[in-house]
């Protein structure tokens, strides 16, 4: 079988590439040619992708992996030069991973995120206040989607609010897959900056927030807390925001899974793990790299070669999950791969889930008559950018 490319365009936005449908209908993995020339594999079924996250000689430190996409290499290859400061964790292999994590695991508790709650309800209604004494149309994305995970976060960790038009560039240009690399890289440099300050400033004036928590701790030099508030921050919003966003998208092109959502609280927790599994926002890799030869599901994975696993695809196998490619809101729709697996599964997700939980029923339930404001096509796809969600939603009601 001849070499694949990483597939990518979509023709309907809801649905993975075909090629990738296509891909995974003939088997789990796939010679894929990188565009550096490095000969590795593209993994399109759910059992391969998950032995891979779950196994513990693939890496996932990102001087040993080659990336998937052109516009990637250039950055990769400064960002080893630069090298991303140590409390980036989420490039690291065990034990300094491990170190990192155990860390952060006690902040990121299901208990935790309970007690967060009545503040997310508190900052998903204020949205839909502001919404509501506008009159639509509005931009759902900016009104909505993006400042409920970005208050959150920032609350969380203790980054001042007023910050975020900075935050949020600097998220956009580090994640666009058209900026150049010296581009995205500065925008890292500018953030990296901005977080250094800011735990300067939580040294001298400690707050009640996770990060004067991780200061006060004194486990941590400048230098790893730096690299861990820039990695929660980025990560606390981008992806929550895009979830919303496509989510909202999918809920009103499907108005039966809407009403479902809207009207029987008794679906919402099941929704959210549908909505998170249909959509699979993180569409360009993950990636890992055999650590030693490595035999998965028949194919030799050699010392050296990157493994890319094409999520989106994955988290439609009907081998795991029947009927995949439906959305239905009322399936059970636990056990996907959204969050990843493994030692590195998403260390946020169940803040990500309480904000899904309250946002998307809150929404719909204030304004029952919510619609697109533009057909369905129009709408901007974020079909450029490493997270997958809509650049902009106008909707009205």
């Amino acid at each position: 079988m001849s070499d694949v490319t990483f597939p990518m365009a979509r023709r309907r936005p809801l649905d993975p590439p075909d090629e990738a449908t296509e891909l995974r209908q003939q088997g789990a993995m796939h010679r894929m040619t990188y565009p550096d020339g490095h000969r590795g594999w593209l993994v399109t079924r759910y059992s391969a992708a998950r032995a891979i996250l779950a196994h513990p000689r693939f890496s996932h430190r990102q001087d040993l992996s080659h990336p998937p996409l052109p516009s990637q290499m250039e950055r990769a290859k400064m960002q080893r030069k630069g090298k991303m400061p140590a409390g980036v964790f989420l490039r690291m292999d065990p034990p300094e991973h491990t170190r990192y994590r155990k860390l952060l695991t006690g902040q990121f508790t299901v208990r935790r995120m309970k007690t967060l709650e009545s503040r997310i309800e508190e900052i998903a209604n204020a949205c839909l206040d502001d919404m509501a004494a506008a009159g639509g149309p509005v931009d759902l994305v900016q009104t909505f989607a993006l400042p409920i995970p970005s208050l959150v976060i920032c609350e969380l960790l203790g980054v001042p609010y007023e910050g975020r038009a900075q935050f949020q560039e600097e998220s956009r240009l580090m994640l666009s897959l058209e900026t150049k690399a010296e581009e995205a890289i500065a925008a890292i440099d500018r953030l990296l900056a901005y977080m250094n300050g800011l735990i300067q400033r939580k040294r001298e004036e400690p707050g009640d927030d996770l990060l004067s928590g991780l200061v006060e701790g004194g486990e941590l030099n400048d230098e790893e807390l730096t690299g861990i508030s820039f990695l929660l921050l980025v990560a606390g919003h981008e992806t929550t925001a895009n979830m919303l966003g496509l989510g909202t998208y999918a809920l009103l092109t499907n108005p039966a899974q809407l009403a479902a959502m809207r009207d029987d609280p008794s679906v919402v927790d099941n929704g959210v793990e549908e909505l998170l599994r249909y959509l699979t926002i993180i569409h360009v890799g993950p990636t890992r790299t055999a650590l030693e030869d490595v035999e998965i599901e028949g194919n030799l994975i050699k010392a050296g070669e990157t493994v890319a696993l094409h999520l989106p695809a994955v988290n439609r196998d009907p081998a795991r999950f029947p009927n995949g490619e439906q959305f239905d809101v009322t399936r059970p729709a636990g056990g996907h791969l959204a969050f990843g697996h493994g030692i590195h599964q998403c260390l946020g997700q169940q803040l990500a889930r309480a904000e899904m939980r309250i946002a998307y029923p809150a929404l719909l339930r204030r304004f029952p008559g919510l619609r697109l404001a533009v057909k369905p096509e129009e709408v901007p796809m974020r079909s450029d950018m490493g997270i997958y969600g809509v650049h902009r939603l106008p909707v009205t009601w």
